[in-house]
């Protein structure tokens, strides 16, 4: 049986590469690969066979059935680069019935306050600042999740994502996009599994360029007058395991494994491969009384070259810390976007809130 799954994974694998692999670009719609809420980002990603919350429309849509309240809300803001990119996510989510929850999250992910200098200087040559402008470069992301227990396996739950995609680069050039996720998690002697198949069918991401309001501008600098286009974000499986241990009377550890698989081309990745690229995440919350939390995670492991040629690994390692006090959640994480000799850490915040009808 174990080798039947591994043949139809890697024809699976074969098939995706073959499909997406030659005509897609590598990084696309990467603003949804970095995460939401200060609990998972403190765990390094590692979330899909754990997360049971209102986030579970991101991670992971079958997670929302484990939600017990009536609504659960949650907010959360983080500021990268030094404050230039703005990272922006709020979700909510409510059970339909005693089989199905349904969620919607909203995710803005932008660059403010651009200047636009391409008039700068005035019909006489000279400099008037007036004259400039500004913009945003901002990408948005709108999941519709909807997720479902099956009684053909005890345990089970399934979920899926609806999402669109909307980016903007001020008034030069917009994009739509379209496409689905598939999620599932089976619980076993205390044992947790989940899988997430991100970009199913790919999503299609539709540019259109406004060149009137830079012909002139590229024409006379050399670049080339952008062309309207299709961008497609190659499918990714998301492969997970977790288990929760009490320790002594008041402490718990919740200990969780990730591998994170993606198609399109050889990654700097632990195991990478032109059919498969896998990036392995590992995580643990330490839980007191299910009311205060520290939380660690590693991942996004690379090997680097040095100025002398020599290469060297590096990995990227999170923290975080939590407390819940009746039905709110408050949440932090020190964490980033990248490796830590690349990009500073940032502080994450977010804040969860379950409500209930009286």
């Amino acid at each position: 049986m174990r080798l039947f799954i591994s043949f139809i994974f890697i024809f699976l694998c074969g098939e995706i590469h073959e499909l997406f692999a030659q005509s897609t670009p590598k990084y696309s719609n990467e603003f949804l690969s970095i995460g939401v809420g200060a609990r998972g980002l403190a765990m390094s990603n590692a979330q899909t066979a754990v997360v049971n919350d209102v986030t579970s429309g991101y991670w992971n849509p079958a997670g929302l059935l484990d939600i017990k309240d009536q609504y659960e809300v949650s907010l959360m803001h983080a500021e990268y680069f030094a404050g230039i990119a703005k990272y922006d996510y709020a979700a909510f989510a409510t059970p339909i019935d005693s089989v199905s929850h349904l969620g919607i999250s909203i995710i803005r992910f932008a660059v403010d306050d651009i200047p636009d200098t391409r008039f700068l200087y005035d019909a006489n040559g000279a400099i008037n600042y007036d004259n400039i402008q500004f913009f945003s470069a901002a990408d948005y992301a709108f999941l519709f999740s909807y997720a479902r227990k099956l009684s053909i396996i005890k345990g089970l739950k399934t979920g899926a994502n609806f999402k669109v995609i909307h980016r903007i680069a001020g008034e030069f050039a917009t994009a739509w996009g379209f496409g689905l996720d598939a999620g599932a998690q089976l619980e076993r002697k205390n044992w947790k599994f989940g899988l997430m198949l991100r970009d199913i069918t790919g999503t299609f991401n539709s540019w259109s360029h406004n060149t009137e309001l830079v012909v002139d501008v590229y024409t006379q600098t050399g670049n080339v007058i952008p062309e309207n286009s299709t961008e497609v974000t190659v499918p990714r499986a998301i492969l997970g395991v977790g288990r929760y241990f009490p320790v002594f009377q008041d402490f718990g550890v919740l200990a969780t494994f990730d591998l994170i698989s993606t198609f399109d081309g050889e990654r700097n990745t632990v195991i990478s491969s032109d059919l498969v690229s896998v990036d392995p995440a590992l995580a643990m919350e330490i839980d007191y009384k299910k009311v205060a939390y520290l939380r660690l995670g590693m991942g996004n492991i690379q090997e680097l070259t040095d100025f002398d040629g020599s290469n060297y690994t590096t990995m990227q390692a999170n923290f975080g810390i939590g407390v819940k006090i009746k039905e709110i959640s408050i949440d932090y994480a020190l964490t980033d976007i990248g490796d830590q000799s690349e990009s500073l850490y940032s502080h994450v915040f977010s804040l969860k809130a379950s409500l209930n009808k009286k």
